[in-house]
């Protein structure tokens, strides 16, 4: 698994999961109680930052990319 859309139980607002996101140092990523991912949270109200989803996501590919993480 890559990454996923969901809605977050206690803020009722949706978000993109990043399975390997511990291994990015983002600002808007939130680790949470997790122990490898990391959140996204979208403001339902607003437009969603595509340009900063696109970077988000090029980085989490480069990091598959690279071997860093190994896919099975």
């Amino acid at each position: 698994m890559f990454c996923y859309l969901w809605v977050h139980r206690k803020f009722k607002q949706p978000y993109i999961g990043l399975v390997e996101g511990k291994r990015l140092d983002i600002p808007e990523l939130i680790i949470e109680k997790r122990s490898r991912m990391k959140i996204m949270l979208m403001d339902p109200d607003k437009d969603l930052p595509v340009k900063r989803i696109k970077i988000i996501l090029l980085q989490a590919i480069r990091l598959y990319k690279t071997g860093v993480i190994k896919i099975k």
